[in-house]
C-alpha cells in the first residue's frame, strides 16, 4: 500500500553549504530502525540524511513498501506525513511515525518497510537499498514494580555448572517488594536456600530498561557449592560489568547477568563467573501446578 506521491526537488544546492562531498546523496541514516512504542508517545522518528546541505527546503515522498512488512497501517501505526522536509542549511530530517499502542501485543514484533521517492540521482548506490529502511516497532509498557513480585522462575546457567543441593538449573522462588526501596525487588532463597539477593529497576529509559544489583551480595556459603573453602566462606554476587541486564514489563521478565566472586577479608581472591540468568514472573496457579509436579 502506498503511503505517498512524489514530492518536486530543486536541481542543485549552493555550494556555501557543500560539506565532505560534492556529490548530493539522500538516504535513511540506517538501515534497520528499533523502536519502542510507548503508551504516552505522541510518535517516534525515523531520521533521513543528506551528504550535502542546501540553500533551500528540500522536500521528498515518503512510501510503505507492502514486501517485508506485516505492520498494518492504519492499525499498527500511521505516518505523521506522507512527506520529508530537510530544511534549507540541513543535512538530516525525520520522519515521524505514530505507533498505536493498543493494538500491539506484548509479544509482537512488527515491521514495516519504508522507501524515499526521489530522483534516481539521489539515491547513494554504494549501500544496497540506501533510500530503504525497516522499522521494527515493539510494545513497551508502563513500569509497575507489582508485576515483578509473587513467584517466580529462575534459569540459571551458575545452578548448572554448580548445582549445590539443586536438582536442576531451575528454581521457583518467591519475590516481594523491598520496603524501602521502591524500585527494589526481593528475591528470596534466589540461587541457594536461605540467601535472598536484591535487584532494582531502573525504569527512566524505556528504550534501555536495566536492571542493576547491590555490590557484596551473599548468594551462598562457599563448601556447600563448591565442595571447599578458598576465601571466607562466602560467595558473593552483584550485577556483570561486562554484560548489561534487561526487564521486559509487559512480558514480566528480567535477563539478568550477575558477576560472581569469592573474597577474603574484602579482599579480592577470585572471580568464578559471569552468568546468564532468567527470571519470569508466573502466576499463583502456574507456581501451584509446579509444586505439585515437584519443582
Amino acid at each position: 500500500m502506498l503511503s505517498a506521491v512524489v514530492a518536486l526537488l530543486a536541481v542543485a544546492c549552493d555550494e556555501e553549504y557543500m560539506t565532505y562531498s560534492d556529490a548530493e546523496y539522500v538516504m535513511f541514516a540506517e538501515q534497520q530502525s528499533t523502536n519502542m512504542v510507548l503508551v504516552d508517545q505522541e510518535y517516534f522518528s525515523v531520521p533521513v540524511a543528506s551528504t550535502v546541505a542546501c540553500d533551500y527546503d528540500r522536500t521528498f515522498g515518503v512510501e510503505v513498501i507492502d514486501k517485508g512488512s506485516n505492520a498494518i497501517e492504519g492499525k499498527h501505526y500511521r505516518l505523521l506525513s506522507n512527506s520529508v522536509t530537510i530544511p534549507a542549511g540541513e543535512l538530516a530530517a525525520d520522519v515521524k511515525v505514530a505507533g498505536i499502542y493498543e493494538n500491539i501485543e506484548p509479544t509482537d514484533s512488527l515491521g514495516f518497510v519504508l522507501k524515499l521517492v526521489m530522483p534516481e540521482q539521489l539515491k547513494f548506490d554504494l549501500y544496497e537499498d540506501s533510500d530503504q529502511t525497516k522499522v521494527v516497532m515493539y510494545k513497551s509498557c508502563p513500569f509497575d514494580r507489582n508485576n515483578f513480585t509473587g513467584w517466580c522462575i529462575l534459569t540459571s546457567l551458575l545452578l548448572r555448572d554448580y548445582p549445590g543441593d539443586n536438582v536442576s538449573y531451575q528454581r521457583l522462588i518467591r519475590t516481594e517488594a523491598h520496603p524501602t526501596e521502591d524500585r527494589t525487588v526481593i528475591l528470596r532463597s534466589c540461587f541457594y536456600d536461605g540467601y535472598d539477593v536484591t535487584i532494582t529497576f531502573n525504569p527512566e529509559d524505556p528504550a534501555n530498561p536495566l536492571v542493576t544489583m547491590d555490590k557484596d551480595q551473599i548468594i551462598s556459603d562457599e563448601s556447600s557449592v563448591f565442595g571447599q573453602i578458598l576465601g571466607d566462606n562466602k560467595i558473593l554476587t552483584t550485577h556483570s560489568n561486562y554484560y548489561p541486564s534487561y526487564f521486559n514489563s509487559c512480558q514480566r521478565f528480567v535477563e539478568l547477568w550477575n558477576h560472581v566472586y569469592v573474597e577474603n577479608l574484602g579482599e579480592m581472591v577470585g572471580t568464578v563467573g559471569h552468568y546468564y540468568n532468567i527470571l519470569e514472573w508466573i502466576s499463583d496457579e502456574e507456581a501451584e501446578r509446579l509444586q505439585r509436579e515437584g519443582m
